[in-house]
């Protein structure tokens, strides 16, 4: 069996999880915009696409995948997500099978406003979320809202771009550097679409939490695994632990069977007193990932074995709560 990470970046660890899961019965091959990604030292084989929105991309794509039978595609970028998702059937015609939830679920993680709006309808905690200063500024002059107040790309990861304004004259100038710094990166693709660009946040007070929400391929929810954050660096987890904690867990199980998502919907969360607020959605493998695999999850194993119409046990979706991990820099030489 053949796997081909599309936007594999610095996943390294997704690289040799899904090597491990193969078991030497096949390849794992990656593809990047560059080849400045550590993950190129670690496939089997690896190659250089076309940006993500050029017109060259999916047939790229494609012509990889079937030169090389290519039996599984998973990409581990948002952007590549939507792309990806409105094209699933056309590598399903040539044997390939794209490992991902359907494009307008896809659509509604990679916008926060629009991941706010589906929330809120379906009964989830979620914070005060705004798409415009008028609307802001409202809500500030009638008490609703107060600072500090996030500012951040309504698309986008990593928390690219992420500020903190603790007053008026903060709040209009990252406004207009975030705007800026929009139309300087990826993110202006997405954006271009929509004349919002930026949303706003009430800061939560509370500890805050990831989960990797675990459906099988058909979209049956089986698991949720739920980590406390003790470190960030970059917007991602840095040092985590992996906990019991049932009100988040039947918060993202509710998530998890309304959605039907493909495999792993990584899931940001903070909890306030009892409440799980749910603040964003990915719809794919998460830099939270590890902290359940190196408690004893295997989701890369699962998929193989889904693929394959095996079933895949329980155990192999589980991890051993309190396994606190941390990530470490390890360099490794050009080759």
């Amino acid at each position: 069996m053949n796997i081909l990470l599309t936007s594999v970046g610095r996943r390294a660890y997704m690289v040799k999880y899904f090597k491990e899961a193969l078991h030497e019965n096949g390849e794992v091959h990656v593809c990047n915009s560059d080849d400045l990604t550590v993950a190129f030292q670690y496939a089997d084989h690896c190659f250089i696409s076309p940006l993500i929105y050029d017109e060259a991309y999916i047939p790229t794509l494609l012509a990889y995948c079937q030169e090389n039978h290519i039996d599984i595609l998973l990409s581990l970028f948002d952007i590549d997500l939507y792309v990806l998702a409105q094209h699933k059937k056309q590598f399903l015609d040539i044997g390939t099978n794209v490992i991902i939830s359907a494009p307008d679920f896809v659509e509604v993680c990679n916008d926060k406003w629009k991941t706010y709006e589906y929330l809120k309808l379906h009964g989830f905690y979620v914070p005060k979320t705004y798409l415009n200063l008028h609307d802001v500024k409202t809500a500030l002059s009638n008490g609703e809202l107060q600072y500090p107040i996030i500012v951040k790309p309504r698309f986008g990861c990593g928390s690219i771009s992420l500020t903190v304004a603790d007053n008026e004259q903060e709040l209009t100038y990252f406004t207009e550097k975030i705007e800026s710094n929009i139309s300087k990166t990826y993110l202006k693709y997405e954006s271009a679409a929509v004349q919002e660009k930026v949303v706003f946040q009430e800061m939560l007070i509370g500890q805050e939490y990831g989960a990797d929400i675990i459906n099988d391929l058909q979209g049956n929810f089986r698991n949720a695994i739920i980590k406390k954050k003790i470190a960030m660096r970059a917007g991602e987890t840095d040092i985590a632990e992996t906990v019991d904690n049932p009100p988040i867990y039947e918060a993202v199980k509710k998530l998890g069977q309304l959605t039907r998502h493909i495999a792993n919907l990584d899931c940001d969360i903070f909890l306030v007193g009892e409440k799980p607020y749910i603040l964003e959605m990915n719809a794919r493998f998460g830099g939270g990932y590890p902290f359940s695999h190196i408690a004893g999850a295997d989701l890369p194993n699962a998929i193989l074995q889904w693929h394959l119409g095996e079933a895949v046990e329980v155990e192999m979706l589980c991890a051993k709560s309190g396994v606190r991990a941390f990530k470490e820099l390890v360099l490794t030489v050009d080759r």
